[in-house]
């Protein structure tokens, strides 16, 4: 049995890795801005306690003796339309919070055994076709400065002897959350399509696989630093929509032009046409077996 703290538990990934560690035994504690909300969503933690990120003082104690902290805390980049302000706190919910972290870990006797913190397939910028590993050389627009940042705090963590994962992560394939639900309408209304030239390779992951690997983070104590995590099939765009317009019996014919996009959703839809190619190799050598390798299969049990 461990002893898990997790930050974020109330998002996608969050909600399931709680319900998974708390279903194997382990007890898990949340750290959230909301504690009443938190226990509405999430039923299966032993304690929920508030968390303001910039009071080290008020949680630190809770980081004691713990096998290890899972930070997945962070604004949602696709909740609105980006402006200024949105880009500052998307930007300091992770950096400071992250640094806040580290620091109250380093002032603790008895320190966590791991922290694993969240990051992204964007720290590479739009890469067209190179495959990237976790030792390619990292981009310089907006999302990757967000990511860099965030890796760079929390591999302070190191000095402290703690053992520190960046989780790389793709984009998540669920039902009801992110970029799969944003496709699903137009697909089912007849006028689905790639998204921008749909020559972007698209580094897609079922949710059971992302939730798998912070939990082989947990657990794998010779594990450390950077990994991509996204699937060993990903495919193109062009690809990706032609294989949810399978699975959903609908046409995939109809693009969706970067300009429109833009029109739509503002400065994020650059994001959204970015290629990243990523190589999973790393948490493969590390023993992770996949459970959704082909993307056929994981639209199928997810759709």
């Amino acid at each position: 049995m461990k002893k898990i703290i997790i930050t974020g538990a109330t998002g996608s990934i969050g909600k399931k890795l709680v319900r998974e560690l708390s279903a194997r035994g382990d007890e898990v504690i949340v750290f959230t801005r909301n504690p009443v909300n938190a226990k509405i969503k999430i039923v299966n933690a032993i304690r929920y306690v508030r968390w303001e990120y910039e009071q080290v003082d008020a949680w630190m104690q809770e980081l004691q003796g713990l096998d290890a902290v899972v930070h997945l805390a962070g604004a949602n980049l696709g909740a609105r339309r980006w402006n200024n302000n949105y880009k500052n706190l998307a930007y300091d919910s992770r950096i400071i919070s992250t640094r806040n972290l580290v620091e109250a870990i380093n002032r603790t006797e008895q320190k966590p055994k791991a922290f694993i913190s969240s990051s992204a397939v964007g720290i590479y910028g739009n890469r067209y076709d190179e495959v990237l590993d976790e030792t390619s050389f990292l981009g310089n627009d907006f999302m990757a400065k967000i990511c860099k940042d965030w890796e760079k705090e929390a591999e302070k963590v190191e000095q402290y002897g703690v053992r520190r994962v960046s989780i790389r992560t793709g984009l998540v394939m669920q039902k009801d959350e992110g970029v799969l639900k944003k496709m699903l309408l137009p697909f089912r209304l007849f006028i689905g399509g790639p998204l921008g030239s749909g020559r972007q390779w698209f580094p897609w992951i079922h949710i059971d696989d992302i939730v798998g690997i912070y939990i082989q983070a947990i657990d794998n104590e010779n594990f450390s630093g950077a990994v991509n995590g996204a699937s060993p099939g990903i495919v193109t765009m062009k690809d990706f929509a032609k294989t949810l317009g399978k699975v959903l019996k609908r046409p995939s014919i109809f693009p969706v032009p970067k300009f429109i996009m833009k029109i739509a959703a503002g400065e994020v839809a650059e994001y959204a046409v970015m290629s990243q190619r990523t190589s999973v190799e790393k948490i493969i050598d590390a023993g992770y077996k996949f459970k959704f390798e082909n993307l056929d299969e994981a639209l199928r049990d997810l759709l």
